[in-house]
């Protein structure tokens, strides 16, 4: 039986011309996404979106809130609590820059795509609820970047919570992709008080599951994911609370997992280090799809 493994039909083309050197890759985008959890009587649920048919990059896949990091996310007057910016920079392997960016851009795209604030007035306090007027006029203006984030908790008091955050894992989208992002991949607990909503525009539903039970819908082919998705999903699985999957983050390898595909015996071979159960082999003659 098939899986839900996302695959773009135009991808063995794709790779057939990075190989004899008529695709030049584009340079991915820095992102990020965070897999919120929240305990539940039969253990941790993951929060996870659809994304819409109609969207040009893994349309109909389920995902977590997510996006690409603003050029405003660097701002040095953000409002910032927890581990230090060098120490985020040698965590995600980049410049303290680099890492404010990143690390804003979760909490950030959290806000904007599940109405999830990991922000409070205090370094050791959490907003409550975040519905209303006031706070949706906020978030829309924040997705039209028309509010920076540090505008916006400024504007508030508030001071960015990055010891909310745990970083998981680094997936970087393939060099033969039109769209590719480098992406950081955090882990959060739900904050109490706090509930989540759908407010993407990019989504059609949300819904909170277990990781084992997203993992076992995929693999029966119910749900679409993307590879790092549900490489994470089962990463995920084997922890009780949502506390112990953050204790478990500084731990974690941030090496980046980046799919690389090679000639072998008349084929395409496309794999993910470290992730065998996404490898495809692909005939190199033009019409062939993935096996």
């Amino acid at each position: 039986m098939a899986n839900g493994q996302w695959y773009p039909p135009e991808w063995p083309e794709r790779i057939r011309a990075l190989a004899d050197g008529t695709l030049t890759p584009v340079l991915p985008r820095r992102a990020a996404t965070v897999m919120l959890l929240r305990d539940m009587p039969a253990g941790p649920a993951v929060h996870m979106l659809r994304r819409r048919a109609s969207m040009a990059f893994a349309g109909g896949a389920y995902a977590y809130p997510g996006g690409g990091v603003d050029p405003r996310d660097d701002d040095r007057d953000i409002r910032w609590a927890g581990p230090s910016r060098a120490w985020w920079a040698d965590r995600l392997g980049v410049d303290e820059t680099g890492a404010q960016a990143i690390v804003c851009a979760a909490v950030r795209e959290t806000y904007e795509e599940a109405g999830v604030l990991l922000a409070g007035p205090a370094p050791d306090s959490v907003v409550g609820d975040t519905t209303g007027a006031d706070w949706e006029a906020d978030r829309a203006s924040l997705v039209a970047r028309e509010l920076s984030f540090a505008e916006f908790l400024d504007r508030r008091g508030l001071v960015l919570r990055s010891d909310l955050l745990g970083a998981w894992a680094r997936w970087i989208t393939p060099e033969f992709e039109a769209r590719r992002y480098d992406t950081w991949f955090f882990v959060a607990a739900l904050p109490e008080g706090q509930r989540t909503r759908n407010a993407s525009t990019e989504a059609d539903r949300t819904v909170w599951i277990r990781p084992a039970e997203a993992a076992a819908r995929y693999d029966k082919g119910e749900l679409l994911m993307m590879p790092p998705t549900i490489a994470t999903l089962r990463e995920l699985s084997p922890y009780g609370t949502a506390a112990e999957a953050l204790a478990a983050a500084p731990a974690r390898d941030m090496t980046p997992v980046l799919a690389r595909a090679r000639l072998v015996d008349g084929e395409i071979v496309l794999s993910w280090p470290g992730h065998d159960e996404f490898t495809k082999h692909i005939p190199t003659t033009t019409g062939g799809g993935p096996a």
